[in-house]
């Protein structure tokens, strides 16, 4: 019973980004600016999809997913946060609050990441496979690889989180970053932990590494196909559709194979603060952009829908 009551106690808090206050202010605006846009941008994309009939396609139905994904993501980590910064004082998170944020975290991370290889694979088939693409590609199937993304990153995060939240955590510490991410708290632990590491390996692994693996070789064969287009529109039109993607892919594989792919013992706080900005403010607010600029049907939407919204602002 005494025990039980220790670990109810347990508190964590986040540290700071910096002693000055100016510099904390300075990084609110900041983040919060990126946060605004992150959700801004994502909830265009989405809202355009809806709205517009042509674009209920398997692409932008996967590019709807991936938005919305990014605005769940991004308010798991940006509102603690930020009012971790705003505060004048420590802000203190319970052991069950920092555990939900861990889970979010990464259920809703590895979901993205899932969903990416599944995308690839969507233009592998309209690519490669054009006139079997609406055969292949139905909507029975994309619900299914959608709600499977999303299955296999509630089931990752749950083993990951319940695995490393039955640790013992002796007193109140302070995590050497700015939410609950899995390796700062795995090691305020006050026990072994080679095979909490063993299993974050095996995940990150099954999230990052495979799907990965999955993407090139979509690509491979998409790029074969692309060459023997002949017309140079055709290509360029192929190559538009699929260079979006790949640069939200390299984005979001390469942040987080510089923090989970690394040995444990490599893992350097001030590394991991600087990626975890980029994948956890960054990206969220290129990833609306890249798509925006680079895909012309999703633009001419975008431009229709700002004009029928202003119209009626006028009326």
């Amino acid at each position: 019973m005494e025990e039980g009551n220790q670990t109810e106690m347990v508190l964590f808090h986040f540290r700071p980004f910096s002693k000055l206050p100016e510099v904390q202010m300075l990084i609110f605006v900041l983040f919060l600016m990126m946060y605004l846009v992150s959700i801004g941008g994502n909830m265009s994309i989405v809202l355009t999809i809806w709205i517009n009939r042509c674009l209920h396609t398997p692409m932008y139905f996967f590019l709807a997913n991936l938005a919305s994904l990014e605005i769940f993501y991004s308010s798991t980590i940006a509102p603690l946060t930020l009012a971790s910064i705003l505060s004048t004082e420590r802000t203190v998170v319970s052991l069950a609050g920092c555990g939900a944020q861990m889970f979010f975290f990464i259920f809703l991370g590895s979901a993205d990441c899932i969903l990416l290889a599944v995308m690839a694979y969507d233009r592998f088939v309209a690519i490669c496979h054009p006139l079997r693409y609406t055969l292949i590609m139905s909507w029975h199937l994309c619900v299914q690889l959608a709600l499977g993304s999303l299955l296999l990153g509630f089931i990752l995060a749950m083993q990951l989180t319940v695995l490393i939240f039955q640790l013992p955590f002796c007193s109140s510490k302070e995590i050497s970053l700015f939410y609950c991410d899995v390796l700062p708290v795995m090691r305020l632990a006050c026990a072994d932990t080679h095979v909490h590491e063993a299993t974050l390996f095996v995940v990150s692994v099954i999230v990052l590494t495979i799907p990965f693996l999955l993407i090139t070789l979509s690509y491979v064969f998409i790029v074969d196909a692309i060459l023997k287009i002949r017309s140079a529109e055709g290509r360029h039109k192929a190559f538009s559709t699929c260079s979006s993607h790949l640069t939200v892919v390299l984005l979001q594989y390469g942040c987080g194979s510089l923090i989970y792919l690394c040995p444990s013992s490599s893992y350097s706080p001030e590394r991991g603060q600087v990626v975890s900005v980029v994948y956890t403010f960054i990206t969220p607010v290129l990833n609306p952009l890249i798509y925006s600029m680079r895909n012309r049907e999703l633009k001419d939407a975008l431009r229709k829908v700002v004009i029928s919204f202003l119209l009626l602002e006028k009326k």
